[in-house]
């Protein structure tokens, strides 16, 4: 009988992914440590994932949006701001790159900047929600939550 590899899944063989499939990989596992508290983890998987993202290219605004989330739960806020800083300069009113934006203020302290952040994020929900962007329903979580956190603070 053949062995199983722990946990009852086929081990994949990441050398027969895109790029772009290694990148979202990786997001979706960090994401999920991130989700069980394993910081550790995440750092080392944020290592990984980091140069697989600065390598794909012109990266869409969901990939931007990606690339900012791993790096602002490792820490790395100043990629992660770039990030943020990207989307919102191709789409103002870009609801991941408000929430994103809104993270990165938050964990550096600034107060005042997560404020104008959240403001916005509240003043383009309807809008932007309508739009039917694919990456807002892949990242609909993401967004409840900002918007949640935004509406309970003064």
């Amino acid at each position: 009988m053949p062995a199983t590899p722990t946990g009852g899944a086929a081990a994949v063989d990441i050398s027969s992914m895109t790029p772009q499939e290694r990148a979202s990989r990786l997001f979706d596992r960090i994401m999920r440590l991130s989700e069980e508290g394993k910081r550790d983890s995440v750092e080392l998987f944020a290592s990984m994932a980091i140069p697989v993202y600065e390598s794909l290219g012109p990266l869409d605004l969901d990939a931007r949006y990606d690339f900012g989330r791993i790096a602002q739960l490792s820490g790395q806020l100043d990629i992660a701001q770039a990030q943020a800083d990207s989307i919102l300069r191709q789409a103002p009113d870009h609801l991941l790159g408000l929430v994103l934006a809104a993270a990165v203020a938050e964990a550096r302290g600034n107060q005042s900047a997560r404020v104008a952040f959240e403001r916005r994020l509240l003043a383009a929900e309807s809008s932007q929600l309508a739009s039917g962007l694919e990456e807002y329903t892949r990242h609909r979580v993401d967004i409840d939550n900002a918007l949640t956190a935004a509406r309970r603070r003064p």
